[in-house]
């Protein structure tokens, strides 16, 4: 077992709640930037991370954890390693105590996702189908325990009756986990469902070990002092926020919420620079306008003039994506697949024109749009390739 001295506290904490397709790098840096405490990445499968290999990518000054076909599958760096708790599916306690091997020098925290109620991860025996297997539920857990130097968690949800629930939350304690969150919805219930506030007190009044509370996002919490207020209705140690984060990361911000445009541009510079994939910012951007994408106010055309300048490269409308990686030294490399250069096309999307409505936002720091791109492209301008080394 690997001795670390990295240890998390679960008490009295403001937690990024794990969200699929959202958790991702520049989301998890952004909470942190607004006040959270800790933050929690994506549902990540345990068969998928199986099969990836540890990559130390010293141009990003990130750990990678790469699938056979290339793909990114985890991506961390050391700014975020003694709060980021690691989250997989699982259904096998073997499966679940290699990746948390695989990943533990790399993390704060391990956690069992035993609430999500999507069929793709309950057709596989994981998430909130685990619920019917207390069994099954503690294998994984004391497995990971006895075998990992992380603080090991769990996110659970609710069960039909009461006395089940508190039966298997202890249970679930006996297990010498660190920490229980709690979604206070049944398996079956959704957003628009009223979080159950006092089944999360009465766990928490019952358990010993920290009692995370979560669902709150839709009828209690709208901006930071919300959370303390839902903490106190639960009873809990923790608060950890899902959609409102997701929507506005700035809700950890105890002055309050920050403008959308501030938001998103902070987004933007973190996916640029982390060489976060177009798909997935797009989609966190999205989340955030969802609101705008929906105005009938007309969208002005985006500068390409403009595009082009923060990419170093002519962009014409018809113009095909490249997906070329520059070296440095004025020509192309296309043989690392770590390192894809940043593909300025996508930032035509419609959700980042909604980010232009009106307003000409200017680069940061008081620089040109060129100076803008060398600061946050380092892989596109530093003279050099990516230097890789796999462990």
């Amino acid at each position: 077992m690997i001795v670390n001295s990295l240890s998390l506290c679960y008490h009295n904490k403001l937690i990024l709640a794990p969200m699929v397709r959202v958790g991702t790098l520049p989301m998890r840096l952004l909470a942190l930037d607004y006040g959270a405490d800790i933050v929690y990445c994506e549902e990540l499968i345990d068969l998928k991370m199986l099969q990836c290999k540890r990559v130390v990518n010293e141009v990003l000054s990130t750990v990678d954890f790469v699938a056979p076909d290339d793909r990114v599958v985890f991506r961390t760096c050391q700014r975020e390693q003694s709060r980021v708790v690691f989250q997989m599916g699982t259904s096998d306690a073997e499966r679940a105590l290699a990746v948390a091997r695989l990943v533990e020098n790399d993390v704060a925290g391990i956690d069992v996702n035993m609430g999500c109620p999507k069929e793709y991860s309950t057709k596989g025996g994981m998430g909130a189908a685990l619920l019917s297997d207390p069994d099954k539920i503690e294998k994984i857990l004391s497995t990971l325990v006895k075998g990992t130097s992380r603080p090991v968690t769990c996110k659970i949800r609710i069960l039909p009756s009461l006395e089940d629930t508190l039966n298997l939350v202890k249970r679930i304690e006996r297990t010498g986990i660190a920490a229980i969150a709690v979604h206070g919805r049944k398996r079956e219930e959704r957003p628009q469902h009223p979080v159950s506030c006092e089944t999360i007190k009465a766990i928490a009044e019952t358990l010993s070990i920290p009692v995370i509370a979560n669902g709150g996002s839709h009828d209690h919490i709208q901006d930071y002092l919300d959370i303390e207020d839902f903490r106190q209705a639960t009873a809990a140690s923790s608060v950890m926020v899902a959609r409102a984060a997701m929507w506005n990361p700035s809700i950890f911000l105890k002055e309050g919420l920050r403008p959308l445009e501030e938001v998103m541009q902070k987004y933007i510079r973190y996916a640029v620079q982390y060489d976060n994939h177009y798909t997935n910012t797009k989609h966190c951007l999205c989340q955030m306008l969802r609101e705008q994408l929906e105005s009938p106010q007309k969208i002005p055309p985006v500068s390409l003039r403009w595009l082009s300048s923060l990419t170093g490269e002519h962009i014409h409308p018809r113009s095909p994506p490249r997906r070329a990686c520059w070296n440095g030294a004025g020509g192309r490399s296309w043989r690392n697949p770590y390192m894809k250069r940043f593909n300025a096309p996508w930032i035509a999307s419609s959700a980042l024109w909604s980010l232009w409505l009106s307003k000409n936002i200017s680069p940061p720091c008081g620089t040109s749009p060129r100076n803008w791109r060398s600061r946050l492209q380092p892989s596109s301008v530093c003279g050099a390739r990516a230097s890789l080394r796999v462990d």
